[in-house]
């Protein structure tokens, strides 16, 4: 008995077809153009901390007497612009400071959600493992930023098109001009103590710029306002999501709160110093003993290298293919190997990854770091980013206190110095590191091999 006649078939197909998809949630991955073009500001909520519409201006106590078109606390905002390529694909540049990060078409994807029927929006950050997931329609944006190797981790995301301020739009005269060097006290959070830092402000009106060098690294590129006797400072780039605000008080230093995500809160506190100064980068990490470095660790297609086996003086970079600092400090050895006549040097990267050294997870991410960052030097799987395990995986170092970190070895594999953390472009050490670097390639450049017995 035939139920439904021959020719009937590719029409019930098709019927079918359309049920099926009219009634579940299907992602088109397409470009469109429904996306306006031109800026946006993005908004990560930080804390739930619902507005209460006030359209007078007048003071809201439970906002700490910011009126309602200000700074809403816990509110982290960046700003980016929508670029079409064509009509149909677009890219993303996110703002920080003098930084522009670009988010290009193949990051994004967009569809519709036919089960609501609301345009879909994902902007992937590949390379730190993190996602913007989101409806927009007309000029808002609404979702949520995704970090994957965080259990649970999503923070609430909005953006709302043509506006191109960060803060406020408003212009509060400043009670201080907070350009110039700062010296810091971090409070600490929970079992995590205390510690120093430098802020380095620049400050033009009501627009705040800047960076907070630590030992471990610095803050990247910062951007903010200030406003009457109040500081705001943030920076997003899909890996950092970090929020600064504080008062200024009536003695010149600054009392604030430093968010990094949702995950922790810290007190800060400032004082003018043009001489702050932290321990120096050289320092902090030292050899147990004077003895050749050795290891031998997989790369992510599973092929061991033995760090005898590679001839000529070394750069050994310890480093997390999700660390902002060091992406910076990469582009700083690709942009020196490019300029420079060093044929013999060699560098090595050992990945310190969220999932461990033998999850695929941490395969991937350091096949799409070397990918997305144009790396040609050997990736190698160490261990987690736990620094107790990493110190199990270099015996030989004192301690593993921050990533990066960077061995300057020779050519008999003897650790000749060892730089903790990296001074970025943001920074005004960044200059400094880059002569003492290149003063100690070449050292190592220069010297001869030394025979086993004269060591």
């Amino acid at each position: 008995m035939t139920l439904f006649p021959k020719s009937g078939i590719p029409a019930l197909v098709a019927l079918l077809f359309v049920l099926l998809t009219v009634g579940s949630c299907v992602f088109v991955q397409q470009r469109y153009t429904s996306l306006p073009p031109g800026p946006y500001r993005g908004i990560l909520e930080l804390e739930y901390n619902p507005i209460v519409p006030n359209p007078k201006g007048e003071p809201i106590p439970e906002k700490v007497d910011l009126e309602f078109d200000e700074v809403t606390a816990g509110a982290l905002p960046f700003t980016f612009d929508v670029v079409y390529e064509d009509d149909t694909t677009f890219h993303l540049v996110i703002h920080n400071g003098e930084e522009e990060i670009l988010v290009p078409a193949e990051d994004i994807e967009t569809g519709r959600d036919q089960s609501i029927g609301r345009d879909t929006l994902r902007i992937n950050f590949p390379v730190y493992d993190t996602h913007i997931s989101a409806f927009h329609e007309e000029n808002v944006i609404e979702g949520v930023w995704v970090v994957h190797y965080r259990e649970n981790y999503r923070i609430p995301f909005k953006a709302y098109f043509g506006k191109d301020f960060r803060f406020t739009s408003l212009r509060k005269e400043p009670v201080a001009d907070l350009t110039g060097t700062w010296a810091v006290d971090f409070a600490g959070s929970g079992a995590e103590a205390g510690y120093p830092g430098v802020a380095e402000f620049r400050q033009q009106g009501n627009e705040l710029t800047g960076t907070i060098r630590t030992e471990t690294g610095d803050y990247r590129y910062l951007e903010g306002t200030v406003q009457g006797n109040k500081m705001y400072l943030s920076v997003f780039d899909g890996s950092h999501a970090f929020l600064f605000e504080a008062l200024i008080r009536e003695d010149g230093s600054l009392t604030g709160t430093f968010r990094s995500g949702r995950h922790y809160i810290t007190d800060w506190t400032a004082e003018r110093d043009a001489e702050a100064e932290l321990t120096s980068p050289d320092e902090l990490t030292r050899l147990r003993e004077a003895v050749p470095l050795a290891f031998a660790f997989p790369t992510a297609e599973g092929d061991t290298v033995r760090l005898a086996d590679i001839q000529g003086p070394k750069l050994v970079q310890l480093f997390g293919t999700w660390c902002p600092n060091c992406r910076d400090e990469t582009n700083f050895l690709k942009q020196y190997l490019a300029g420079n006549d060093v044929e013999d040097l060699q560098v090595i990267a050992l990945a310190f990854e969220q999932y461990g050294a033998e999850d695929d997870r941490s395969k991937a991410a350091v096949r799409r770091y070397r990918d997305n960052m144009e790396v040609d030097w050997p990736i190698l799987l160490a261990a987690s980013n736990d620094k107790r395990e990493a110190g199990q995986a270099l015996p030989m170092l004192n301690k593993v206190i921050s990533y990066p970190t960077l061995l300057f070895v020779d050519r008999n594999n003897r650790v000749r110095r060892i730089h903790t953390g990296f001074n970025g472009p943001a920074t005004s050490k960044y200059a400094d590191f880059a002569r003492s670097f290149d003063a100690t390639v070449k050292e190592l450049i220069a010297e001869e091999p030394v025979a086993a017995t004269d060591q």
